[in-house]
């Protein structure tokens, strides 16, 4: 499973939903869950954004799903970041730098 981080920006009818019915904001992780993303953690903030969440999905599809499912409803806007963990990031780049490596000893690109 992928992971994402969602940050929302509730809408001033977003804002009227939450401060009326507190309880609307795990409505919506039971909704998610039912797409098939998995809320792994969630933050009320102050600032620019209302909410980060940290999420798992199966694919950008799913995950593309849940941005219209909800932005469509009009009580909030998000933006969707999908997430590397550092460990997989640096796994990544040595492995990289190894490839490059192996293809300037055997004669390849020399362009490192």
């Amino acid at each position: 499973m992928a992971v994402y981080i969602l940050l929302s920006r509730l809408t001033p009818e977003g804002r009227k939903t939450v401060k009326e019915r507190p309880g609307r904001i795990k409505e919506v992780d039971k909704e998610l869950e039912d797409i098939g993303v998995r809320v792994i953690e969630q933050y009320a903030t102050l600032g620019r954004y209302d909410f980060v969440n940290i999420v798992e999905a199966p694919d950008n599809k799913t995950i593309g799903k849940v941005s219209v499912e909800l932005c469509s409803r009009g009580t909030v806007e998000l933006v969707t970041l999908p997430a590397v963990s550092v460990e997989s990031l640096v796994e990544s780049l040595n492995r990289t730098k190894t490839e490059k490596m192996s293809s300037v000893l055997s004669g390849g690109s020399k362009n490192v």
